[in-house]
């Protein structure tokens, strides 16, 4: 007789108990899909989607006379500006800068910040897994190539630039409220602050614009667009609207003038360079105009041969011979000095990267003139270069994961940034230090400078010059490109006379800015043009995080875990109700012909699927565990039901085990 405690444990039909649990589980499974899922087509169950890439969506490109001739407009107007009342020019962006920085620079030190972290987050989790293409693509370039590209488009010129002009800078005039200058820590902190500068922060801003893009066009066969990647906030119709392609002109005209910027940079060192190794003399704007129009017509050629032919061929000359020169300096410089401040300058970083990130104009005039004239500036610089960086690396980036992409794009030109700069930065530092007399005024002298007191000076000259002269072709090749593309509805290989187009518009915006204005104030112009132009888009890229978010949510490889973990928690759930501690879960064989058993709705499945369901002949059954006494014969025949939730959860399980990791924990 049984006790008060001991009642009998109400037994029932275990195929009918698990038939409607399995079907509850199946209905609560495929709420969390119809919750969060967007399906392309709509006939495609989402989670079993293996990724779209724009090819395979047979789209058709032409190009946008509405953006093509608004950007094309301004960018004409500002020219006859530059060329017609430059003083006025330079005047009134000096004007508006001001109060940019005035009203908005806590936007752009904060915004720096919030970018990184979220890359990271996405980079380093459960997203990370996520590949930019189909689940089976490999990746287009080896990582030589694409170390190569990204690099020599995201930031040549300015790292040849600044190399040694920049440490040199702040160890003579150190951050506000730092350290003494001219002081051994004076050179590590000089080095910290570059870093921070040139460092993941930097590159944050372009992995997520490439990343956004990357995964918009190889996953869900969006067109490669920046308006595209707000699909998931406005819609795939407004995206093609109004709002969608005032983006996409806020994207080329902040290209236009951080591609100017840059390219103008580089035209002042490759003028100074020129007259070091001939010897003639100061250059006037006439020679340095030249210049530009030999690079122009160089780098319009490069773009109309393609990614692979062109740009690829010169980024991979270009890291050989910056590789080279790297070495030379290496070696002939204070070579154990360098070797010292590499470890120093990471671990100080790390230690001074609270306070950087905090400087702001609450500490003073003095920190507030040195975050407008270089942390703002900078943060401006990269927001400017995004649009068209983001977008080329996006190009060159298809069939890597989210982990890998994050991974190259953030750490490893920000590795190669501290090598670079503690090659050429200590090797000025160490030479002021003994009394060379250089000068970071102007700072497209201080290289030259410092290779002038190395042997071979003419030699290392001339490779400097020929450095700087692919990064240019380099870089204002990716941007006409990428401006082809914005004008042309995301078409992946712009027509040639667009590229020519706004190639040659690029070169002139590049000469009108250095001859703007009085004498000396054409690179002032250069960087209150940059950051005033760079505003606007910080503020789409706000919103690009939101987007981003949103559709990583709604990825087949993330429905598939959450169906997953749904399907197998409420069958443990129904175990442990039903059976106690005394069931367990088994593959059984699906029976077809019991379709009153099926949950999945018919209306989500097209013919092209059909197979893909009836050969889920494998899922999750619940039985009672009769324990080793019974033995076989004591376990009952296993229900039979249609729970393709069951089949992905056993999929998923094992590729999870495979990857020697466990599915997050569902938020």
């Amino acid at each position: 007789m049984d006790t008060p405690d001991e009642k009998p444990r109400q037994r029932t039909d275990p195929t009918k108990t698990t038939t409607e649990t399995l079907r509850q589980a199946g209905k609560q499974a495929g709420k969390i899909v119809r919750d969060i899922a967007t399906v392309p087509p709509r006939s495609v169950h989402p989670a079993l989607v293996p990724g779209v890439s724009v090819e395979e969506t047979g789209r058709t490109y032409r190009t946008d006379p509405l953006v093509f001739g608004v950007a094309a407009s301004f960018t004409i107007a500002f020219i006859a500006w530059g060329v017609f009342a430059g003083d006025n020019l330079a005047g009134t962006t000096q004007a508006v800068l001001d109060w940019v920085v005035e009203y908005f620079g806590f936007f752009f030190t904060t915004i720096a910040t919030v970018i990184l972290v979220f890359m990271l987050f996405i980079g380093f989790t459960r997203y990370g897994r996520i590949p930019l293409g189909r689940d089976d693509e490999e990746p287009e370039y080896s990582m030589f190539s694409w170390i190569s590209m990204l690099f020599a488009a995201g930031m040549g010129i300015g790292l040849v630039f600044w190399g040694a002009a920049e440490p040199l800078t702040f160890f003579e005039n150190p951050p506000p409220g730092t350290v003494e200058a001219n002081t051994l820590e004076a050179m590590h902190t000089a080095q910290a602050q570059v870093l921070y500068h040139w460092g993941p922060q930097a590159w944050a801003f372009y992995a997520l614009v490439g990343g956004a893009i990357a995964y918009g066009a190889f996953r869900r066969g969006r067109t490669p667009l920046i308006s595209s990647i707000f699909a998931p906030l406005l819609g795939e119709g407004r995206t093609t609207g109004p709002l969608g392609r005032t983006i996409d002109v806020f994207s080329i005209i902040v290209t236009l003038f951080g591609t100017a910027a840059s390219l103008g940079l580089g035209a002042l060192q490759i003028g100074h360079g020129v007259e070091i190794v001939s010897g003639i003399g100061e250059l006037g704007n006439g020679v340095l105009i030249a210049a530009i129009a030999v690079l122009t017509a160089c780098f319009i050629a490069s773009a109309v041969s393609g990614v692979s032919k062109g740009i690829r061929a010169l980024s991979n000359i270009n890291a050989v011979a910056a590789l080279v020169l790297a070495f030379f300096v290496f070696f002939v410089g204070p070579t154990l000095l360098i070797l010292n401040v590499i470890p120093s300058v990471a671990v100080q970083f790390l230690g001074d990267l609270p306070e950087m990130i905090a400087r702001s104009a609450s500490q003073g005039d003095e920190a507030q003139m040195f975050l407008s004239s270089w942390t703002i500036f900078y943060w401006a610089w990269w927001i400017s270069w995004s649009p068209f960086v983001g977008m080329f690396i996006a190009k060159i980036s298809r069939g890597r994961t989210i982990r890998q992409f994050v991974s190259v794009v953030i750490l490893v030109p920000a590795a190669i940034s501290l090598v670079w700069f503690a090659i050429f930065g200590t090797t000025a530092i160490q030479q002021q230090m003994d009394g060379a007399g250089l000068t970071v005024d102007p700072p497209e002298e201080v290289l030259f400078g410092v290779l002038d007191n190395l042997p071979f000076p003419l030699i290392t000259s001339i490779l400097l010059i020929l450095l700087i002269s692919i990064f240019f072709i380099t870089g204002a090749d990716s941007a006409s490109l990428v401006m082809g593309t914005l004008s042309q509805q995301g078409r992946p290989d712009p027509s040639r006379w667009v590229a020519v187009v706004w190639g040659v518009l690029v070169g002139v915006i590049a000469a009108v800015l250095l001859v703007t204005g009085e004498e000396g104030s054409g690179l002032r112009s250069l960087q209150n043009v940059t950051i005033i132009a760079a505003l606007p888009f910080a503020v789409i890229m706000a919103f690009m995080m939101v987007a981003f978010m949103k559709d990583l949510r709604r990825d087949p490889m993330i429905l598939r875990e959450r169906y997953a973990r749904a399907a197998v928690r409420h069958s443990v759930m129904a175990g442990l109700e039903e059976y106690g501690d005394d069931f367990a879960l088994v593959p059984v064989e699906y029976d077809h012909s019991e379709d009153d058993l099926a949950w999945i709705d018919e209306s989500e499945v097209d013919d092209s699927l059909a197979e893909v369901y009836a050969t889920a002949t494998e899922a999750i059954d619940i039985i009672p565990d009769a324990g080793a006494d019974a033995g076989a014969d004591a376990i009952p025949d296993a229900a039979t039901h249609a729970d393709p939730a069951a089949a992905l959860a056993e999929d998923t399980a094992e590729s999870v085990d495979e990857a020697g990791g466990t599915a997050p924990t569902e938020r």
